[in-house]
């Protein structure tokens, strides 16, 4: 598999996670959290980090319930998918994100905000199929995060 770069989302309709990773060490980090008051802005700060990270690709997270059924909160991140996919151009994967959130929670061993955690871990869990590995087995890098 040839080295890519990939940023990750979280997405949120207040608050997006933002993780990165890559191929070469499978291991994802989180890396800020936007928190856009308006459309523009929101697409404004991600065009910032794509162009500072320039991914091969990106990975959204997509919340489904325990059962795996769509939720509304699907329909509202395969939106924001097809806008990346759309507006910037960029190769998009969706990934089930059940349960990212309590991961980072437990990560983070403290009530700060979860959503850059959450990101790392939705990137890391795609890191480790791609890669061959079960689910959760790739370490996340602890790093502060961003605002």
């Amino acid at each position: 598999m040839p080295e890519e770069v990939l940023l990750a989302f979280d997405f949120g309709l207040k608050k997006i996670g933002v993780a990165v990773g890559n191929t070469l060490t499978a291991q994802a980090r989180p890396l800020c959290i936007l928190t856009p008051a308006t459309r523009d802005q929101r697409f404004a700060r991600i065009q910032a980090l794509l162009d500072e990270w320039q991914p091969d690709r990106v990975v959204v997270g997509l919340p489904l319930t325990l059962d795996g059924s769509e939720q509304p909160a699907s329909r509202n991140s395969r939106r924001f998918a097809h806008q990346l996919e759309g507006r910037f151009r960029l190769r998009v994967e969706l990934v089930d994100e059940r349960g990212s959130s309590l991961e980072a929670q437990r990560i983070l061993g403290s009530n700060d905000p979860d959503d850059a955690m959450a990101a790392a871990v939705i990137l890391q869990r795609y890191l480790d199929r791609q890669s061959g590995r079960p689910d959760g087995a790739g370490d996340l890098a602890r790093v502060p995060v961003r605002r």
